[in-house]
C-alpha cells in the first residue's frame, strides 16, 4: 500500500524533487532548558534531512519511505506538520528509531533500533514510488541505507538505470556497496565526504593530493560530477574536468550533524533552479554552514542560505597540486 500526505500528485513539477529515503527514523532528542528536560519529537533519517532543507530552499521534496509499527505511523503526522509530501510504503517491520540525551551539552545515545530488512513486495512498492515521484521532478535525490540488508542487493544498480531512462537528474548522497553499485549505472552529482573516502578505500589519506585522485576515480567510474565534503576544511569538486575548492564561511558550530545532508540539498536545489555549476556549490556550502549553526537537523531559511551564498568562493584549485598513487 502506498499513500500521500501533503502534495498532491498534481502538484508541478517546476522545483519538484524526488527523494529516495530507505531507512527514516522517529528521533527523540532530550535537551536541557533552565535545569529542566525539553523533550522534541521529529521525523529523521538521512532522506528526511535532505527534504526539510531542500523545502527551505523552496523546493517540493517528494519523500519516498517505508513506514511501519507505532513509530511508522507517528512520521506522517511529523511530516505533515513540516509540509513535507511523503509517499509512505505500509511496511510490516516497525520503523526505525533513537533517543539521544542533550542536557550535558554532547549527544549521547541512550537507545538505537534498526531498520527492519523490507520484504519483496514493500521493496518493489518503495521502487515503484520513487519512479513515480521522479517522473514528476525536476531531480532525483538518492540516499542510502542505515545499514545493510535493508533493500535487494540490486536496488542502487537498477534505480539509476531506471532514474536516467525517465531522463531526470540524478543527485546521489551514498557510500559504500551502493555507492559502487550507483555508479555502475551512473549518476550525474555524487556528494560524499571525505571520511567515507577513506573508510570505503577510494583515498588513502585526507590529502589534498590523495582526495583529488579519489575524485578522479570516482569520475572514471560513473559520477559526472564529484563534490567532496571536508568538515572545517574548504570542500573539493570536480565538474566538467575542473577542478574546484569551495570556501564558505566558518561558523560557530552548535551541531556539525546534518550539515553534510544539507549541502546535498543545495546542491539539488541548484540542480532546479537551472543555475551554474558554481552557484549550486555556494547554495551547498552555504547550506551546510547555516546548519551547523543550529539544534535542528538540516534547518534553516531560503533567505539566509541565499545570503550566506553570496560569502562562498569558488576558485580553481592549484594546477600544481599533484595526485596520488592511482
Amino acid at each position: 500500500m502506498v499513500s500521500e500526505t501533503v502534495d498532491s500528485l498534481a502538484t508541478p513539477a517546476r522545483q519538484r524533487a524526488a527523494v529516495f529515503c530507505p531507512t527514516p527514523f522517529l528521533t527523540v532528542t532530550i535537551e536541557d532548558v533552565s535545569g529542566s528536560p525539553d523533550i522534541h519529537i521529529h521525523a529523521g533519517g538521512q532522506g528526511v534531512w535532505v527534504g526539510r532543507m531542500l523545502r527551505a530552499l523552496g523546493v517540493r521534496p517528494v519523500l519516498c519511505m517505508p513506514c511501519g509499527g507505532e513509530t511508522g505511523r507517528l512520521l506522517g503526522p511529523l511530516l505533515e506538520a513540516e509540509s513535507l509530501a511523503v509517499r509512505a510504503v505500509e511496511a510490516a517491520g516497525q520503523t526505525a528509531a533513537y533517543v539521544h540525551d542533550r542536557t550535558g551539552g554532547e549527544r549521547n545515545v541512550i537507545a538505537t533500533t534498526e531498520p527492519p530488512p523490507l520484504g519483496r513486495h514493500e521493496a518493489d512498492q518503495l521502487y515503484t514510488a520513487m519512479l513515480e515521484a521522479a517522473a514528476r521532478a525536476d531531480v532525483a535525490v538518492l540516499c542510502g541505507p542505515a545499514s545493510e540488508g535493508v533493500l535487494p542487493e540490486d536496488t542502487y544498480r537498477r534505480l539509476p538505470a531506471d532514474l536516467h531512462a525517465l531522463g531526470t537528474p540524478i543527485v546521489a548522497d551514498l557510500s559504500g556497496a551502493v555507492l559502487r553499485d550507483a555508479l555502475s549505472a551512473g549518476v550525474d552529482v555524487l556528494k560524499v565526504s571525505h571520511e567515507e573516502l577513506l573508510a570505503d578505500g577510494w583515498a588513502c589519506d585526507e590529502s589534498t593530493p590523495q582526495l583529488v585522485t579519489a575524485m578522479e576515480r570516482l569520475h572514471r567510474a560513473g559520477a559526472a560530477a564529484v563534490v567532496v565534503s571536508r568538515a572545517h576544511e574548504p570542500a573539493l569538486a570536480l565538474i566538467e574536468g575542473r577542478l574546484l575548492s569551495v570556501h564558505g564561511p566558518v561558523l560557530q558550530r552548535v551541531d556539525h550533524r546534518g550539515a553534510g545532508d544539507s549541502m546535498t540539498a543545495g546542491l539539488a536545489a541548484g540542480v532546479t533552479r537551472g543555475v551554474a555549476w558554481t552557484q549550486a556549490l555556494r547554495l551547498g556550502a552555504a547550506a551546510g554552514a547555516l546548519n551547523v549553526t543550529r539544534h535542528g537537523l538540516a534547518t534553516g531559511e531560503r533567505a539566509a542560505v541565499d545570503a550566506l551564498a553570496e560569502r562562498v568562493e569558488v576558485a580553481s584549485l592549484d594546477a600544481g597540486v599533484r595526485r596520488g598513487p592511482r
